[in-house]
């Protein structure tokens, strides 16, 4: 696999993934993904991508429920 941004090789590894959203600040340290050995490109695969988007909305759901309490 070569990353899109550098043509450089790609190897399977884990990386960081952080978001600041809505109130709220997620972070994962260890996400499995693809990660350039030139520049350090990071991409993560369908699966890792659905599991980030579930928790995005379950905690998009509960900080919706505590703000509607204030």
């Amino acid at each position: 696999m070569k990353c899109m941004h550098c043509q450089g090789k790609m190897k399977k590894g884990a990386s960081p993934f952080h978001v600041d959203r809505k109130g709220y600040h997620l972070t994962l340290d260890e996400v499995p993904a693809w990660v350039c050995q030139q520049c350090g490109e990071v991409y993560f695969d369908e699966p890792e991508v659905d599991s980030i988007q579930d928790i995005i909305k379950a905690l998009e759901d509960r900080t919706e429920k505590l703000s509607a309490v204030a």
